[in-house]
């Protein structure tokens, strides 16, 4: 990968050149634009987070015995893998397109004024890239889900033959039987750590993207309602086509 690439969105050329006309020019969606910047950085650290809980899964994975458990959480891990991957080019997408959606309205700008910069919003294509980040999202959350539950559900059935098989004992010497298995032990709360880290990172990666198609939103909207230096513009060019009108003529005096 480039340095131009590994170098953070805030930072490329275009951005900072585009951010720098629009705030010259007075223009509120420079915020909108900034907004947008940053919530991909904070979908790259979030994505960040979610490939070191993947890595302590596949540590915890490497100390297990074999068992139907492992079996299962084997796929999971695998599953969400993939899923991580997506989300690493879907990031990856969204960030071309800022870059390049820059590079067209900097032309935009140089080649028609700041008449071009009215509808910002035509030269970004996220929504799509966002609605797919949100669904891969949501997929890898419900499989952590699915891991969580299964971990505790072994838990609770080991402890449950446990308690069976206690209860036998004290049948045999005459005690009365144990009523509740014991909780979730420390084993499987310790396997069941990164899931749940992990589930917690693409909730906050969920909650970016939702944040991200807001500004979206506020972007597109602004686009369809004339700017004030729009309307200062064509009053402008109004006053200028209008005829001088003619001072009135004061009466002779008599």
């Amino acid at each position: 990968m480039s340095k131009a690439k590994q170098r953070r969105l805030a930072e490329q050329k275009e951005v900072r050149e585009l951010l720098a006309v629009l705030k010259e020019n007075n223009y509120s969606s420079a915020k909108d634009l900034l907004a947008a910047v940053r919530h991909v950085e904070e979908l790259e650290q979030q994505l960040a987070g979610t490939m070191e809980q993947l890595a302590a899964m596949r540590q915890n994975l490497q100390e297990m015995q074999k068992s139907p458990l492992k079996s299962a959480l084997q796929k999971t891990v695998h599953a969400l893998e993939e899923k991580a991957e997506a989300l690493r080019g879907q990031i990856a997408a969204l960030k071309e397109n800022i870059i390049e959606g820059c590079k067209q309205a900097l032309a935009g700008f140089k080649e028609q004024g700041t008449a071009s910069l009215d509808n910002l919003a035509r030269f970004f294509h996220l929504r799509q890239g966002l609605a797919s980040m949100q669904k891969t999202t949501e997929s890898a959350i419900q499989l952590d889900n699915q891991a969580i539950k299964k971990i505790e559900a072994v838990s609770a059935e080991y402890h449950e033959a446990g308690k069976h098989l206690k209860n036998v004992g004290r049948a045999l010497m005459g005690k009365e039987a144990v009523q509740e298995a014991k909780p979730m032990g420390k084993l499987a709360k310790t396997i069941a750590v990164p899931y749940k880290a992990d589930r917690a990172c693409l909730l906050a990666m969920r909650g970016t993207i939702q944040k991200a198609i807001s500004g979206l939103d506020r972007l597109e909207q602004a686009a369809q309602k004339p700017s004030i230096l729009q309307a200062m513009r064509e009053q402008s060019e109004k006053a200028k086509a209008e005829p001088p009108k003619e001072a009135p003529v004061k009466n002779a005096e008599r």
